[in-house]
């Protein structure tokens, strides 16, 4: 009986019908499948479209690279590696070759556009023809419109246009005739401000041929381009017949008595946001006075608030010590608080005139220190709150490798009668430093970029004096770079791209180290 309940299952299992959710599934599958892949083509050809060949191409690849994977038998193995992969692509490959290429460029706020873009907002402007310009008014006729131009001082209209819609849209061409019959009154200025989106799209065309195109909300009249495009690239004036050719090393259309057109375009001037770090001593100075001091910041953080963390979670691992939960609450603090209020709240303490510190150093020794306005001080200050907002995360830490540490070393050197301090220097420190040197390489890796303390705290404050471009004496590399791109220097995206590449190549110089000082700690 079981047997044949056994086979009768087994026979049941293998035959069983498909359900209505599968044959409908079996059914969409294909049209879903093309209707993705129309979408995905659409996606394409929208960015080639606007004139990016280059970024249509890699997001081809990367489209079709996902198709082949998952609708083909043969990128089965790659199914569930292809989106880390992808994700890794997107998100940190492309941001990074797009910047290390804007290092090459003078991209900047005065080189925006590319060189065709600007060639063509140049060949776009006109200037009015004065003496053949007509006033025009506006009459309603029903629900629709129709427009009178006549020349300044005419009473009558000289010419009259159809009745118009005035419907937004796209550009429309108008024929005119003689003004015969009779028109309505005239519209108001305001409403001729209503109506001024549509006018502008109007031309209105002369029974010459002469084309009349808006020129505000009182005049159409012809225009005259201000520039004459040549086959070399190059570009002529209208007006005095000058000639202006693209110049590549500095991204202007110039003239051969180096007269400059505005706007720029963005040009590839190879090394040379590199050759102005290293060269230019109007820019070298602050520069590697501002490498030197983001080293210095960041070392100088990972010493200090190693000592103190490791000072504090040695201390609070004596047993005997009362109130010990009480204390590593309390030394905890720092680190559960926003970093952003701990820094808005010292950059109140420290306040020459109305701070807390200033009026305890005052009343104790008769001083009142400029923290904000001394470099050296500034420089001091950003390191106390520092040290103050990171030694909880390496007491921390080193609360949990001390409890790694067996006891029996300790009461062995009880045993000879080993002071405290020769436990530590003897004992604690190289039995925890090993385990503990890769995060504090991370620690100085993470304060190299410590943009959010700058920027709070001093903003770079106190500035270089007579520099090229702005720069402050407690700037860090990361932030004098967005000082440079977004703020006072006249937004120069490639000098910032250059420096933000070499600050990328410092940092995956300090993950190589963490890596390999990791791989020596698991041995």
């Amino acid at each position: 009986m079981t047997a044949a309940n056994s086979t009768l299952g087994q026979g049941s299992y293998s035959t069983l019908p498909p359900t209505t959710t599968e044959k409908l599934g079996k059914l969409l599958y294909w049209p879903a499948v093309a209707a993705l892949i129309v979408g995905a083509l659409y996606l394409v050809f929208a960015v080639y479209a606007t004139g990016q060949s280059a970024w249509a191409t890699g997001l081809l690849v990367l489209l079709t690279a996902g198709f082949y994977v998952y609708l083909s038998r043969g990128g089965f193995a790659w199914r569930y590696l292809f989106p880390g992969i992808a994700g890794m692509l997107v998100f940190i490959a492309f941001p990074l070759v797009y910047t290390a290429q804007i290092g090459f460029t003078n991209y900047s706020s005065t080189h925006l556009l590319s060189e065709s873009r600007v060639r063509e907002y140049l060949l776009e402007q006109h200037d009015a023809v004065e003496e053949q310009v007509l006033g025009y008014s506006l009459h309603a006729e029903g629900a629709e419109f129709r427009l009178a131009l006549q020349a300044e001082g005419e009473a009558a209209p000289r010419w009259v246009s159809p009745p118009l819609a005035l419907r937004s849209g796209k550009e429309l061409r108008v024929d005119l005739g003689p003004a015969s019959a009779a028109l309505g009154a005239a519209l108001p200025l305001p409403e001729l401000v209503k109506h001024r989106e549509v006018l502008a799209r109007l031309v209105l065309v002369l029974p010459d041929k002469t084309a009349l195109h808006y020129l505000g909300l009182r005049e159409f009249g012809p225009v005259k381009p201000q520039w004459t495009a040549n086959a070399d690239d190059s570009l002529t004036r209208t007006a005095d017949g000058v000639l202006f050719k693209p110049n590549r090393d500095t991204g202007f259309f110039e003239s051969a008595d180096g007269e400059t057109l505005q706007p720029g375009f963005k040009a590839f001037i190879g090394a040379a946001n590199y050759t102005r770090m290293l060269f230019d001593a109007e820019f070298r100075g602050p520069f590697l006075s501002i490498f030197t001091w983001t080293v210095v910041f960041s070392a100088l953080t990972v010493v200090f608030a190693t000592a103190i963390g490791m000072l504090f979670a040695v201390m609070l691992n004596w047993e005997g010590m009362k109130f010990r939960t009480t204390y590593r609450t309390l030394l905890f603090l720092p680190y559960a608080v926003p970093g952003f209020i701990s820094i808005l709240v010292f950059k109140g303490l420290f306040n020459q005139n109305f701070g807390e510190i200033n009026a305890i150093l005052d009343a104790l020794f008769g001083v009142k220190p400029a923290w904000f306005a001394d470099p050296f001080l500034a420089k001091t200050m950003l390191l106390i709150v520092n040290v103050w907002l990171g030694y909880p995360y390496i007491m921390i830490l080193c609360s949990g490798l001390l409890k790694a540490i067996p006891a029996d070393l300790y009461e062995a050197s009880a045993l000879v009668g080993a002071s405290p301090a020769t436990n530590f220097f003897k004992i604690t420190a190289p039995l925890i430093i090993k385990p503990l040197a890769p995060l504090l390489v991370s620690a100085f890796a993470f304060n190299f970029n410590n943009f959010v303390l700058i920027a709070l705290l001093t903003d770079g404050r106190p500035d270089f004096l007579s520099t090229k471009l702005p720069a402050g004496q407690t700037d860090i590399l990361v932030s004098y770079t967005y000082r440079i791109a977004f703020r006072d220097s006249g937004s120069d995206f490639g000098l910032a791209a250059a420096i933000s590449t070499l600050i990328f190549f410092l940092v995956a110089a300090l993950s190589l180290i963490n890596l390999r000082l990791s791989a020596k700690a698991q041995k």
